[in-house]
């Protein structure tokens, strides 16, 4: 396997219940993730619980990302991956054969101050190279700049 590790932080302002909450909801994806244009197949409840699973697409739909919750320990932790064909049609042919997985994790650094980490780690079989878009998206440059969206969008 080639193994792929992307991980950036930020202090906020918030309580880390505040940041887990708007981050742990993928709706509010479209408004801070470069790239993330489409959501769909959420549950009609939140919070998300371990074993939801919902799809995230970029701006032409084409590369469909399947997501599913693996682990919800609110305001710690929240880990999603995707696993099998990264990047499906909507037919669910194509894409790369492999796994994606995030972490978020949420510290307190003092009252009202949280310290949130995002990891990415994508793991791919050595015969079906990474594609340069998914580089891209795994640069730390754009993980900041996701995590300078959610500061705006916070407030």
């Amino acid at each position: 396997m080639g193994i792929v590790t992307t991980s950036s932080e930020r202090v906020f302002s918030q309580p880390a219940e505040a940041i887990y909450d708007f981050v742990s909801n993928p709706a509010n994806w479209t408004k801070t993730y470069p790239g993330s244009a489409h959501i769909g197949g959420l549950p009609q409840r939140l919070p998300l619980t371990v074993g939801d699973t919902w799809t995230e697409s970029g701006p032409d739909g084409d590369r469909i990302f399947t997501w599913h919750l693996a682990m919800a320990m609110r305001p710690k932790l929240w880990v999603f991956n995707s696993v099998g064909r990264l990047g499906h049609d909507s037919d669910g042919n194509g894409g790369m054969e492999g796994r994606i997985t995030v972490q978020y994790h949420f510290c307190e650094q003092g009252e009202g101050v949280t310290l949130f980490t995002r990891t990415m780690t994508i793991e791919a079989y050595k015969h079906a190279p990474l594609p340069d878009a998914l580089f891209k998206q795994a640069n730390p440059a754009n993980i900041d700049s996701y995590l300078a969206a959610i500061a705006r969008e916070l407030g």
